[in-house]
Formats: C-alpha cells, structure tokens, sequence
C-alpha cells in the first residue's frame, strides 16, 4: 500500500480508504471481517458519515484495541433523529448526534471532524455565521477533533470552504463522468441517465477546484469514485463504454491534491479488487484510452496527467510540467512553493526540442509542444 500526504494536515493516509456506508447492510461480525482485511491490506482512514447507531457500534466493536492504526474521519451535521437519518444543522441534535458517534466508536477523538454535506452556497454562509463553525473550530481547540474538513458535491460550494481557510480538507465526489459537469446543488443532477451531447472536457469549475486545494495545501479524499458503479456497465455508463475499477482509482488518483480513495466494501473478496490497483500494471491502469475512445463525451484538449506522453527525449515529466504550470497559472505571481518544486527539476519545460513526439502519443489531443513552451516562458 502506498500513502499520501493529506494536504497541510501531516496525516499519512493510505491511497485507498474505506467508505464505511455499505457496512450498513451488514452484522456486527461482517463489518468486523470487511474493516479486518482492509487493515490488513494497509489501509489506515474510514470514513463515517451514517447515523444509524448500529453500524457506528459495529465499526468501534471492529476498531476495538487498535484505535492508533486508524485514521478516521467523521461527521457533524449527520443525526439519527425520530428514528430516521437527517442532515442537520441544529447545535443540540448536531452535539448529541457527535457525542453518539464517538461513545459508539468507542474514541475520544477523530483524527478529521467533517462538516457533513454542504452543496448550497447559502448553507455554507448559514454555517459560518451561525454558529455550527465556532462549535467545530472548538472542537478542534480542545483536541476533540485534530483537523477540520468538509463534504460537498458542488465544486463552487468546495472553492468557498477553501478560500475560508477554515477547512483543511475536501471529501469530493470525483470521477470521469462527474468531472465533466457542470456545479449542482442538486446531488441527482449527477446520476442522470444521458448527458448533453456537448459536454467535452472536465468542467473548468472543478478542474479550478482541484488545482486551487493543491495550492493551497487542502487535501481531498475521493466519494462516489465509481459513479455507484455505472462506469463498470456500458449501458449505464455516459460513456458508452465501461471502466474497470483500477482504471476509475488511477483517474482519481491523478487529480491534483487528491490523497485518498474512498471506496465502499460488501465484502472482504471487494476489499482484494480494490486493492488490486497497488500492484496493476500502467496497462491495467490506463482509463485515458478507453475515454478518448469512448463514442461519447470523450475528454478533448485537456491535460489529464495520465502520463501516455512518455517517454520523452529530452527526459521531461510532462505530466507533471503541465500539472505545475496549471498551478503557477492561478495566481499573477507563482507561489515559491511552485517556483521550488518547478525549479527542482532535472529537466524543465525549456529543454523541449519540439519533436512532438509526445503529442502521437496523447490520447486527448493537447498541444504539448505549445505548452511546453508557454511554461517555460511562464517560469522565466
């Protein structure tokens, strides 16, 4: 298993998570064997945003005694009210809604405290200015809860949790088909069954979003990273063509500031398919041919980092030139942060020859050469 850094937090989390919600469908010792083989193939963050009370039991009766190997994020806003779940934002129930989550899970603290579900711009302003922000950041000052993150599904509602510089971390629904639409309050908007035949690209929101949480330090975890599993199907899929599961984490896995990959488990037998992608061949791994091949909607002109330029002759990461370019392109001035990693570089943006032959190799039709030359112009 490899790990990633978590933006500014310093956890080290593992590239694969677990997304505890399918543990709801199963027994106590079911979720135990699930959350077990997960641990024992390295993964090291849950995430918990159910409010029914059993499946919070299960996961701290399967985290008993090796609460230290866990990273785990949870949520402050998600209530099992009247007997039935509801997204809240009223201080009393949100209070006795966390105190549950954490005697059931059997800990004193989580390592992430979230803000559960925000995809409305106003309810994030409800949020700052009502008093569900103080009490987290309290949380936080007391130890209750080492770091502050938030979940979303709206990259715009995403942007302004980040420029608050209150929330240290995203967990954003990311995947091929997602990323190329545009910003929904309206979660459903996602999972329509056709979309319009003129989506091309990822949605210059989202792709602003990604980038904007690389700069600024703010990690993002990964939900929903398979559509719910309509990219496996190529039926379902907007594609016309299917995905496997290795070839949706490595997309993923390629975003800008993205660290880890919420995944969901029914079984122990799904935890070894996912973790599958550790040790799959860039073959395996390669979801950038079957999008530009794809019979619809297939990503043009965009820079995805997939890495089918290599090799190059002069020896340059372009992928990652281009990632680092994207980043500098934000601001009027580079970030020193850029300009050092840029700088660190054995070979630059400068030392392209302009042979092109990365661009016969690039499955999205971009311009690198062109590129290439704009950023070297853009690092001096």
């Amino acid at each position: 298993m490899r790990y990633r850094q978590l933006g500014k937090t310093g956890l080290m989390v593992s590239e694969i998570g677990l997304g505890a919600e399918w543990l709801e469908r199963h027994s106590r010792e079911e979720c135990k064997a699930i959350i077990d083989r997960c641990e024992a193939h390295g993964i090291n963050v849950l995430d918990c945003w159910m409010s029914e009370p059993n499946v919070r039991s299960h996961i701290g009766y399967a985290l008993r005694g090796k609460r230290d190997r866990w990273i785990i994020e949870g949520h402050l806003g998600s209530s099992h009210h009247t007997g039935q779940h509801t997204r809240c934002r009223d201080l009393p129930l949100v209070k006795a809604a966390f105190a549950d989550l954490l005697r059931r899970l059997e800990t004193d603290y989580l390592d992430i405290g979230m803000i559960y579900y925000v995809d409305k711009p106003e309810e994030w302003d409800n949020i700052v200015n009502n008093g569900f922000l103080d009490y987290v950041k309290e949380l936080k000052a007391q130890g209750t809860i080492r770091h502050i993150g938030m979940s979303t599904h709206n990259p715009v509602v995403g942007r302004m949790a980040v420029e608050s510089g209150e929330v240290e971390m995203l967990l954003f629904s990311i995947n091929p088909a997602f990323d190329l639409l545009p910003a929904s309050d309206d979660i459903t908007h996602y999972f329509a069954q056709e979309y319009d035949a003129a989506l091309s690209g990822i949605d210059p929101q989202r792709a602003e979003l990604y980038k904007l949480c690389e700069q600024k330090g703010v990690g993002l975890h990964v939900m929903k990273g398979f559509a719910g599993g309509r990219l496996f199907d190529e039926k379902r899929s907007p594609f016309g063509v299917a995905l496997t599961p290795v070839q949706c984490l490595h997309y993923c896995l390629t975003r800008p500031a993205v660290a880890s990959v919420m995944a969901g488990f029914d079984d122990p037998a799904q935890v070894d398919a996912a973790v599958a992608y550790e040790t799959a061949t860039d073959e395996e791994k390669d979801y950038a041919t079957v999008l530009a091949g794809a019979p619809r909607h297939a990503y043009h002109g965009d820079c995805t980092y997939c890495g089918h330029c290599k090799p190059c002759p002069a020896n340059i990461d372009i992928a990652l030139v281009n990632k680092l370019s994207d980043l500098a392109a934000m601001q009027p001035e580079i970030p020193s942060s850029i300009r050092s990693h840029y700088d660190a570089l054995e070979a630059k943006a400068s030392d392209c020859i302009g042979c092109h032959d990365c661009e016969s190799r690039c499955p999205f039709g971009v311009p690198i050469a062109e590129r290439m030359e704009e950023t070297a112009k853009r690092f001096g």
